[in-house]
């Protein structure tokens, strides 16, 4: 099978199970904002493979978490490509959901990140000091953007599972402390590994 199947030349695409809508159509654009989200988070991923910012284990670090986050996003796309109606269907056909325990591991990862490394918080932060950081940063404004676009389906559908709303706000900041976590000088390392 070709990935050109043409059936999107005339400006629609399908959910899951084969609602057919509008490109335009806010579950689609909240998707494409999330699909945009995982592709940042992958450049970020490859920079701090390609150029440790802080340390490999640092790097290495991030980038496990990183890749962990990139599939709950394809469960949170999931989601949202579902039509309210189709909601019991996608729950008996198993698949996965966002979950308040996947909201409390970024809020754990941002715990971890306050308690036990030297960030500092003083000022406004200017992206670019790293490479990394510089990433990160893009994949917290398009994650940020992400946000935006679900509370807005969330308005239009209260049903949607809340959970997805939380888990981009966590990460948006769990991105932000990423980055700045990227720009600290090796001579100031961790309180604790």
């Amino acid at each position: 099978m070709s990935i050109a199947t043409q059936t999107g030349d005339q400006g629609t695409t399908a959910l899951l199970f084969g609602k057919r809508v509008s490109k335009t159509d806010l579950r689609i654009e909240c998707n494409g904002a999330v699909d945009e989200l995982n592709a940042a988070l992958g450049m970020a991923r490859a920079t701090l493979e390609a150029v440790p910012p802080v340390g490999t284990r640092a790097s290495a670090f991030i980038g496990r978490s990183i890749f962990g986050i990139q599939k709950e996003l394809v469960t949170l796309m999931g989601e949202i490509a579902v039509a309210p109606g189709d909601r019991e269907r996608h729950g008996q056909a198993g698949f996965g959901v966002i979950t308040a325990e996947a909201v409390d591991r970024l809020t754990a990862l941002i715990e971890d990140l306050e308690k036990n490394y030297r960030i500092s918080f003083t000022h406004w932060a200017t992206p670019g000091a790293t490479l990394s950081g510089a990433a990160l940063d893009v994949a917290r404004t398009v994650c940020r953007r992400a946000e935006r676009q679900v509370a807005r389906l969330r308005e239009s559908d209260p049903t949607l599972n809340p959970e997805i709303l939380r888990y981009l706000n966590r990460l948006s900041d769990l991105c932000w402390l990423w980055a700045r976590w990227t720009e600290t000088p090796a001579e100031n390392p961790p309180t604790q590994t």
